[in-house]
């Protein structure tokens, strides 16, 4: 298949941006452009699409279409692939990389579709050259893009070789990094440009690692936003016309130079936070700009128009934190409407844009907003909220908007239920002296929380909200069990920690989520264990399990005990205080082996009987020649963790995984089985081999009464000779 002179492309944004980069495209001197979700198509000759790369502020991708194949199977869409003339497009020498995207009855899997290009590619090389190009995932010369559809595949080549949106400024950010192109395009959404060349101020009190500033410089100084990349994906192609971009870059960096010299508007941010403000700093100085953008550390409530030189008018843009930013999402509409009050009181004559995920938080500033738009932070949804501050007076302050005031009806309604639950389980508490426990657990369906306790710290992890609630529906909810959680439970707003829980896959479920690296030390029938509340979604402490762990220490005086997919390592703890007399733990991760030696010791358990391993639990039973008297057998759900060939789904896989952790398990020993799979079916093979006995309701305590599917588990032994 021969390919065509190129004079029609593709260019990817965020949702939300199509309509802005039809315009930019436009005046870049793009023709018949038509919007479409997530992209813009646009014809031009291939000084057009170089303009595109090296000046779009919005687009993530540049894609030069080349071919629709057919892909009904995957054989179908090998030939189509391999027939295309793939040598006239780059040379051999230079590497290659694919980025697939869909699935069909065919294509199950975007890695199975990308590896079918891949051989497609390369078969196709070495039919007509006699070479093949390497396969470079990171750093690749040549990025083929491929979008299947039911049963066609659109091929096409992206020409920047990467997304546009990493202008090469910014390597380090705050806990909800805010993209340059979306940066971009609240800036535009602002009228900041126009407002710059009026000699208007750019002001971000909340600014994090400079995002905006730096996009918002970049624009006023006229500098184009690719003109710091190393590499772009057309400088492999043998198209390439590189008299012709070098003069486009040649233009780009006089215009550059001209305009860091100009007279700039005052463009300044401020944060709270001195690490933010460091890392705010390197990137402003990885752009070039120390000279028109200044941060300092300021505190919201000192925030005030800058005196120094007449200011009448400005341009105060803010991507206010996430709740894991700045503290916790309680005190959120507090930190808004002191944004409304600052806003309110300095910057009269001024505009503002805020931008948060929350519809709910932007209602808390106070202020009337003229404007509205919709876009996408990834796939977070996310407004933008434009303000006139000319005679824009503030609201009175009212319940959710962080003000002292009685608690809303269904605020109200959820601390009763809080309330009620502690009341039911005090008894339990005092009598077993538990520190660490479940309080609510979505009893009411409308607050889709787990409320968690761990000692004088509350734990707070957000389901997904059903399709049937809408996102705003669920937002406001979140800010009343906010407000309800510090009342009903006489805690302080800091140490209640919120996350949001969504359905996991594989090792997603213990992906970091912050990095303050703090453990704190809670109490578990008289042991010390170490918990961290901020950087998993999981904290270091299955609470289902503390019945399981109970038990095992009372088991394992003398034992030889084995724990599998030992996570933090807790039942391993009790264990060994409970007399073992030794210890071996298995797990392939470093983070949760280290946390078990802490967790050792913290308790005064020295590691020469208790052995850590790092391995993956099935490969490590294979060759495993010790014998134990008992073993924990806790594997997740599913998982595709690299230290295996294939993926593990502990439904398919645990008949064999319990088979050969039996094989190690000395004739009069015990194994316990759990796992936490709702719909979980014991292989009946298993009963049929060995003994087994579901002991599920009696390792589940009060706390997980209500809801006697959190786990299943099993006691297994072996059947007399």
């Amino acid at each position: 298949m021969t390919l065509a002179t190129p004079d029609t492309w593709f260019a990817t944004c965020p949702k939300g941006v199509e309509s802005l980069l039809a315009e930019e495209l436009t005046a870049l001197g793009a023709s018949a452009t038509r919007e479409t979700v997530a992209g813009v198509h646009f014809s031009g000759a291939p000084a057009v699409a170089y303009r595109a790369c090296l000046w779009s502020r919005l687009a993530n991708r540049i894609l030069w279409p080349l071919a629709s194949v057919r892909a009904g199977d995957s054989e179908e869409f090998y030939r189509g692939l391999r027939d295309v003339d793939w040598a006239s497009l780059f040379a051999p020498e230079h590497s290659m990389t694919v980025d697939f995207i869909g699935t069909n009855a065919g294509i199950r899997n975007t890695q199975f579709g990308a590896q079918r290009c891949k051989d497609a590619v390369v078969d196709s090389f070495v039919q007509a050259c006699g070479q093949r190009p390497a396969v470079d995932r990171q750093r690749a010369d040549v990025r083929i893009n491929v979008r299947l559809s039911q049963a066609m595949a659109r091929v096409s080549v992206d020409i920047a070789g990467g997304s546009l949106h990493q202008r090469g400024y910014r390597r380090s950010t705050g806990a909800a990094p805010l993209k340059e192109n979306l940066a971009a395009a609240i800036l535009l959404r602002a009228d900041w440009p126009a407002m710059a060349r009026n000699g208007a101020a750019l002001l971000d009190p909340l600014c994090g690692s400079a995002t905006l500033l730096i996009e918002g410089a970049m624009m006023a100084a006229d500098i184009a936003p690719g003109l710091g990349r190393p590499r772009f994906g057309f400088e492999s192609l043998k198209v390439h016309d590189r008299a012709q971009w070098q003069a486009l870059l040649s233009e780009a960096a006089g215009r550059a130079e001209r305009g860091r010299a100009s007279d700039l508007p005052e463009i300044r941010g401020y944060d709270s936070d001195p690490r933010v403000i460091r890392r705010a700093e390197e990137n402003i100085a990885r752009a070039d700009l120390q000279k028109i953008v200044r941060v300092a550390v300021r505190p919201l409530t000192e925030l005030v128009k800058p005196t120094h030189k007449p200011l009448p008018q400005g341009l105060i843009v803010t991507n206010p934190p996430y709740g894991e930013r700045l503290g916790e999402r309680s005190a959120l509409p507090g930190l808004y409407r002191e944004l409304g009050e600052r806003l309110s009181a300095e910057f009269g004559g001024w505009r503002a844009a805020v931008f948060t995920s929350e519809l709910a938080l932007g209602k808390a500033i106070g202020l009337r907003s003229h404007k509205r738009y919709t876009l996408f932070n990834g796939a977070i949804e996310a407004r933008l909220l434009l303000f006139d501050l000319t005679d824009n007076s503030l609201h009175d302050r009212g319940p959710g908007a962080g003000s002292p005031q009685a608690l809303s009806p269904g605020a109200e309604m959820f601390a009763n239920r809080v309330r009620k639950n502690r009341k039911r389980l005090a008894a339990w508490l005092r009598r077993e002296q538990v520190e660490c426990y479940r309080l609510y657990d979505a009893d009411m369906p409308e607050y889709a929380v787990a409320v968690d306790v761990y000692g004088r710290h509350v734990h707070v992890a957000e389901y997904q909200a059903p399709a049937s609630v809408s996102e705003e529906a669920a937002q406001r909810r979140m800010l009343e069990v906010a407000a309800a959680l510090p009342e009903a439970l006489a805690v302080p707003a800091e140490r209640i920690v919120y996350k949001q829980r969504r359905r996991q896959r594989g090792s997603h479920q213990y992906e970091r989520q912050d990095a303050r690296g703090e453990l704190l030390t809670v109490h578990e029938n008289g042991l010390r264990l170490l918990v961290n509340l901020h950087d998993y979604l999981d904290t270091g402490l299955f609470l289902d399990h503390r019945s399981l762990r109970r038990r095992i220490r009372g088991e394992s005086s003398g034992k030889d005990f084995l724990n599998l997919f030992c996570y933090t390592g807790s039942a391993t703890v009790h264990a060994a205080a409970g007399g073992a007399r030794s210890t071996t733990s298995v797990d392939t991760s470093n983070t949760y082996l280290d946390w078990l030696r802490k967790n050792l010791s913290v308790n005064g358990l020295g590691q020469g009987a208790h052995s850590v391993v790092r391995a993956e639990c099935t490969a490590w039973l294979a060759r495993c020649e010790q014998r134990y008297d008992l073993i924990l057998l806790d594997p997740p759900s599913f998982s595709n963790s690299k230290s295996r060939e294939e993926n593990f789904d502990v439904q398919r896989d645990h008949a064999a995984l319990v088979t050969a952790a039996m094989r190690v398990l000395r004739a009069d020993g015990q194994l316990y089985f759990s796992n936490n799979r709702r719909g979980f079916v014991l292989d009946a093979g298993l009963a049929e081999t060995f003994m087994v006995e579901d002991i599920s309701a009696a390792t589940l305590d009060p706390d997980f009464a209500r809801n006697p599917r959190i786990h299943r588990c099993w006691r297994v032994r072996h059947r007399p000779a």
